[in-house]
């Protein structure tokens, strides 16, 4: 059955298409979506892949720009008024000289537009003369990803999920207060602003307790909670659960009611409008994963990081898109599925961490309701801020990893002054993909966080960030 507020998305949809189709017949452009779950180094990527194109970096595998045809790159101004811009200058400036740090994680949605002139392949294209592509990148925080299944769930659903999946390890171990809590949201008595604006921030409490190091979990929404902005103290943010069935019907002027407008509000009035407006104008999509910090916490936390992937390609509208603009909108054809920190590992265990996330993602795949976009894996380092070395131990060798700890990271007993180079032994990941799935690998892994390297002829070190390059822009090159 078709409803009417799907009739009203599909409207939406193919309004922004017909903008885009206006302008793409006039000026080809290619549209990446940048987003990531929490910690997963969005901000980095970005100004590393900007950085490249911009200086010409050494990117072998990235065809149209180590084989000459990209002649030249350069930033436009914001093609979209309504967007804030992708500080791109401040972060490469916090990533350069004496003073270098990682610049500050994405809190809101941003874009940024470069321009690549290239020669055509093929006769007929050459002799049209150069070709002219704009790829405007838009960045937004992986919460909001994860918010989009909300529009297709009720209060009453959203609720009984959240609780329930709240009831069992790990979230039970962090949900005591807001568990104390629910027995005194009764559904059923009457409205009470102070007892939403509580429930909310106890719930949001909860929310923060999941995602800590440790803990690492993934599908946390709604991703306002953690990350509201200019929403603070919005009545938009003032609800939370409620111990009520997924087919609850709540009383006009409950407390329940209460909770219901303002999840619908927050569907509204944040998710739609993200959706309808940015995400679903995309042709190109990279989700950047911290899976080695799931790895680490365990079987739990790799299990939520699979059900977060699984929303995810739910949520995508997948599809080829013609080389010409299509007026009836746009589809995600391309998906990378990115793990990133590989420069915290030695390299050979960089293609055993993409064998771990390809195995996560087929999983999350199959469940999905999954067709037509192509979908690759990749473990990643878009700045790497290591190098590798053998230390010989006890007797043996020790595959380590070399580089400039920051102040105040710990190994054991031993403390970083932020100035002095170490080298340090990671752990290994296991050649059996599977075993990584189990929970063996909690707390075996070792990570510290690096200071930045110094570019090198303006340009700095990555691991696969070319072959990132091929997969998602490449054809556009042709």
């Amino acid at each position: 059955m078709v409803r009417f507020a799907d009739i009203v998305d599909g409207t939406r949809i193919a309004a922004g298409g017909l903008s885009d189709f206006a302008t793409g017949l006039v000026n080809p452009s290619v549209r990446l979506g940048v987003t990531g779950l929490s910690r997963a180094g969005k901000t980095v990527f970005i100004t590393a892949l900007v950085n490249a194109l911009l200086k010409g970096g050494r990117l072998p595998a990235f065809e149209a720009l180590s084989g000459g045809r990209i002649t030249r790159c350069y930033l436009e101004p914001q093609p979209d008024d309504t967007l804030p811009r992708f500080a791109f200058e401040s972060h490469t400036g916090a990533l350069a000289g004496e003073h270098r740090h990682w610049p500050e994680s994405t809190s809101r949605i941003s874009q940024l537009r470069i321009t690549a002139e290239y020669s055509p392949m093929g006769l007929i294209a050459r002799n049209l003369g150069p070709g002219r592509l704009h790829i405007d990148i838009v960045d937004y925080p992986g919460e909001w990803l994860l918010d989009l299944p909300l529009m297709r769930m009720s209060y009453a659903q959203w609720s009984a999920a959240t609780v329930a999946a709240s009831r069992v390890a790990p979230r039970s171990r962090f949900a005591g207060e807001w568990h104390a809590l629910l027995p005194a949201l009764d559904a059923a008595k009457p409205a009470v602003e102070q007892d939403a604006i509580t429930a909310g921030g106890v719930f949001t409490a909860y929310l923060a307790r999941c995602r800590e190091d440790g803990v690492s979990l993934s599908t946390l929404p709604p991703g306002r909670f953690l990350m509201p902005g200019d929403y603070r103290g919005s009545p938009l943010l003032a609800f939370a659960p409620v111990d009520i069935a997924p087919d609850a019907e709540l009383r006009r002027g409950s407390l329940g009611a209460l909770m219901e407008r303002r999840y619908q509000a927050y569907v509204s009035a944040i998710v739609k409008p993200f959706f309808h407006g940015h995400f679903a104008r995309l042709d190109r999509q990279i989700v950047l994963v911290d899976a080695l910090t799931a790895l680490n916490a365990g079987a739990p936390a790799v299990k939520d990081l699979q059900h977060a992937l699984e929303g995810i390609l739910a949520c995508f509208r997948q599809g080829r898109n013609p080389r010409l603009p299509n007026p009836f909108g746009r589809r995600i054809d391309r998906v990378l599925f990115a793990a990133t920190k590989a420069d915290l590992l030695h390299h050979t265990s960089h293609d055993r961490l993409e064998n771990i996330l390809r195995l996560i993602v087929g999983q999350a795949m199959t469940r999905a309701e999954y067709s037509g976009a192509r979908i690759e894996v990749a473990a990643l380092a878009a700045i790497r801020a290591t190098r590798e070395a053998s230390v010989r131990q006890k007797g043996g060798t020790l595959e380590c990893i070399v580089g400039t700890p920051l102040a105040g990271e710990t190994v054991g007993e031993t403390a970083f002054d932020g100035a002095t180079e170490a080298a340090i032994f990671p752990g290994d990941l296991p050649v059996d993909a599977r075993k990584a799935l189990d929970g063996s690998l909690e707390g075996s892994l070792k990570f510290v966080r690096f200071r930045p390297p110094l570019p090198k002829d303006g340009v700095w070190p990555a691991i696969r960030l070319d072959r990132t390059m091929e997969f998602l822009l490449g054809d556009r090159f042709r």
